[in-house]
């Protein structure tokens, strides 16, 4: 069954170049660099919370157990794609892929990461 939670995480995807593309086209030109990656992070939440609400609403987890397992197995396969793309085609260096985890530095992408992996569960538990 977790086959269609694979295939409903293919559009999370072109979700955050959509979100990637508002920020270098439109937020950046307003915000400095740091606080354009910021916003952006809040904005790819929000998105991403529409969209993973909408997949649980049609593809209901079978229990509280398999929401938190959609969660982790969502959480592998952005950072498996993140550092694969980012490095192999997007050309980015290991340590520029990194930079976006040092928190202390204000990079807050790791907030991505922790919704994308509690998410399935939170809305399963609002959805009940």
């Amino acid at each position: 069954m977790m086959w269609k939670y694979v295939l409903a995480w293919l559009p999370m995807v072109f979700i955050a170049i959509a979100n990637g593309l508002l920020r270098e086209k439109i937020i950046t030109r307003r915000l400095k660099e740091l606080n354009a990656h910021q916003v952006s992070t809040l904005t790819l939440i929000f998105f991403f919370g529409i969209y993973i609400w909408l997949i649980l609403r049609l593809f209901k987890p079978e229990s509280s157990q398999q929401a938190f397992n959609i969660g982790l197995f969502w959480l592998a396969l952005t950072v498996v794609f993140e550092f694969l793309f980012g490095h192999y085609v997007a050309g980015h260096s290991w340590s520029k892929l990194l930079n976006d985890y040092n928190i202390i530095a204000g990079r807050v992408w790791i907030l991505v990461l922790i919704w994308i992996t509690l998410a399935p569960y939170l809305f399963y538990q609002l959805q009940k």
